[in-house]
């Protein structure tokens, strides 16, 4: 059985019981039900393994990160998670396999990612690749598309880096996110 159904039954449970003790006039315990029964919602929306990847990744704990993400069973994830699952994969193996990673970043392109800054980071690092396999003109197209989907500025420098490192191949090529 599937760990996301028993999730949204003992959600749905704690909700009713919260409406029961609101019924019966047990407001403040109905409350405080009802913010439990929030809470487990959102635990069964989100994967809390792909959580402490992410938090993991964050504190440049990519060791510890790498031991959170082997445990994630991606056909488990609902399917905007499985992007971001392939995203972070792709990500960690930058420093390993370029080809692994290209394959990984590919992946979730089409799975779908939400936010434009992350399809914009996927690109980035897809022209990072492209430039160190000597695949230049697909490297220009994918650096353009990062251009694009960069609205808020976030990866500026880096685009601007790997610019110089397309125009230069000489340069050393530096993965950044």
């Amino acid at each position: 059985m599937d760990t996301r159904i028993i999730k949204f039954l003992v959600a749905a449970a704690a909700i009713a019981y919260a409406v029961k003790l609101m019924a019966e006039g047990y407001w403040g315990s109905g409350i405080g039900m009802l913010l439990l029964g929030a809470l487990l919602v959102v635990v069964a929306l989100r994967s809390m393994r792909m959580l402490m990847v992410f938090l993991k990744m964050r504190q440049q704990k990519l060791a510890d990160a790498q031991r959170w993400i082997s445990r994630i069973n991606p056909n488990r994830l609902w399917k905007r998670q499985r992007g971001y699952y392939h995203f972070l994969k792709g990500s960690m193996l930058l420093e390993t396999s370029l080809s692994k990673a290209e394959n990984e970043l590919k992946l979730a392109l089409s799975e779908g990612l939400k936010q434009d800054h992350d399809k914009a980071a996927v690109k980035l690092n897809l022209a990072a690749i492209s430039a160190a396999k000597g695949r230049r003109k697909i490297a220009l197209v994918l650096l353009n598309e990062a251009k694009r989907l960069d609205k808020k500025g976030m990866l500026k420098a880096d685009i601007r880096t790997i610019e110089q490192g397309i125009k230069n191949p000489k340069m050393q090529m530096r993965r950044r996110r």
